[in-house]
């Protein structure tokens, strides 16, 4: 980099000038020692015929000479100056005729784009600092949301905090093209430490004259493909680099597809009666999502693939519609008939009726007492069909003799919740 006196297009004042400020000087020497004054020599001249006249042109036109040397000389040491450039930190002192800051940078070809800085502008003096900052697109986030903006600053410290001015919350952010290294326009700091932010831990940089890269490089932190690096300024004023690990995968989830009912006659059954004649099936859908996280918080999700492996099985359920048969004859008058005396009550399905009532335990007695056997008889109605005992002590097959009797005396209505499973 070069130096505060490095100068870029020195201009050889001495060798260029030397002659004509010796004229001069001798002329005035000649001058000076005629000391004649014009009046008198004007009108002497006149007087004599003229050759004085000529001796003394010569010391005139030689004093007027001298005069617009020394004119020159004023205006030449006028328009040069000694000037100091710093063209984005770099700094150099030249020497220019130049008469503004335009034509200075012209001369030295400094490039000057809209939204660089320049100071000063306009006219140009002796001993001025022209200070020129190119700017920078960056990259800044607030709140998730990125945008690009530009800056003259020279450091990623000096752009935080001009940035900071408008809004406290906003970072520089990192671009990693390709998952690669983390490339910033500016370098990380000129003033102080600074501190790396990842992995709930915080890792202090000694040197911040350095780039972001380089820094993480140095403190060991290695990168993911998708993981993100920004920079922003903590509660001292000091640049923190933060990373967040970001990862990104695809999930595979399986959803169940509901199968759907319809029912169907079924002349073989009684009316009343229902049975599932096809069992449904649940069918399997297999969702494919891609999920983000950052450091460990689920950001986004988006759907991949939703696609239908497995047809559900829809249910049919059988609906009886066969009329009931007339039971005849048995017992009307409330007394029992015989143990023998069935007639058609064979045709039920005692089975399910002791299933629903009793579980087809024929030694259960309810829970209070009341009520025993298969078909849960009370003590009362067991012995209004010829019973004896209790008829949780009585076989099996007794106990379903003498509920057909009860069905073919009073019907199926005496077993208000199951009867209906006799018909099925």
């Amino acid at each position: 980099m070069p130096g505060n006196h490095d100068g870029w297009s020195p201009v050889p004042f001495s060798t260029r000038l030397v002659r004509p400020f010796a004229r001069q000087s001798a002329t005035s020497s000649d001058s000076t020692d005629s000391a004649v004054d014009p009046t008198t020599n004007l009108s002497t001249t006149q007087t004599q015929g003229g050759r004085p006249g000529r001796r003394l042109a010569l010391p005139a036109a030689v004093a007027a000479g001298a005069l617009v040397l020394s004119g020159g000389a004023a205006a030449f040491a006028h328009a040069h100056k000694t000037v100091t450039i710093d063209v984005d930190g770099s700094v150099r002192e030249v020497s220019t005729f130049a008469g503004s800051v335009d034509g200075l940078l012209d001369d030295h070809g400094v490039t000057v784009a809209e939204r660089d800085s320049v100071t000063p502008t306009g006219s140009l003096s002796d001993g001025d600092v022209v200070t020129v900052r190119h700017a920078h697109e960056v990259t800044v986030s607030r709140g998730g949301e990125e945008r690009t903006v530009w800056t003259t600053a020279l450091t990623a410290d000096e752009a935080l905090d001009l940035l900071a001015v408008r809004d406290p919350e906003v970072q520089l952010v990192a671009s990693r093209s390709g998952g690669g290294r983390p490339e910033l326009a500016l370098d990380l700091a000129l003033r102080g430490p600074a501190t790396i932010v990842v992995d709930g831990q915080e890792l202090e940089v000694d040197d911040a004259r350095t780039t972001v890269a380089d820094a993480l490089e140095a403190a060991g932190v290695e990168l993911g493909t998708h993981d993100t690096v920004s920079l922003d300024n903590d509660d001292a004023g000091d640049v923190r680099v933060v990373v967040q690990r970001v990862v990104v995968q695809t999930l595979v989830r399986t959803e169940e597809v509901p199968f759907s009912s319809s029912t169907k006659d079924d002349a073989s059954r009684y009316e009343g009666t229902k049975v599932v004649a096809t069992k449904g099936v649940a069918g399997a859908r297999t969702i494919l999502e891609r999920v983000t996280t950052v450091d460990g918080t689920e950001t986004e999700r988006v759907l991949v693939a939703d696609t239908q492996t497995l047809n559900p099985v829809d249910e049919v359920v059988a609906v009886g519609t066969k009329k009931r048969p007339v039971v005849t004859g048995g017992g009307g008058s409330g007394k029992a008939g015989p143990i023998g005396d069935t007639r058609d009550a064979d045709s039920l399905n005692w089975a399910a009726l002791a299933k629903c009532e009793s579980g087809g335990n024929p030694s259960i007695v309810s829970a209070n007492g009341l009520y025993h056997g298969l078909y849960q008889f009370s003590v009362g109605t067991w012995r209004s069909v010829g019973g004896a005992g209790l008829p949780s002590q009585a076989s099996p097959a007794e106990q379903t003799a003498r509920a057909k009797m009860l069905y073919l005396r009073s019907g199926a209505g005496q077993w208000p919740h199951c009867g209906p499973r006799l018909f099925s």
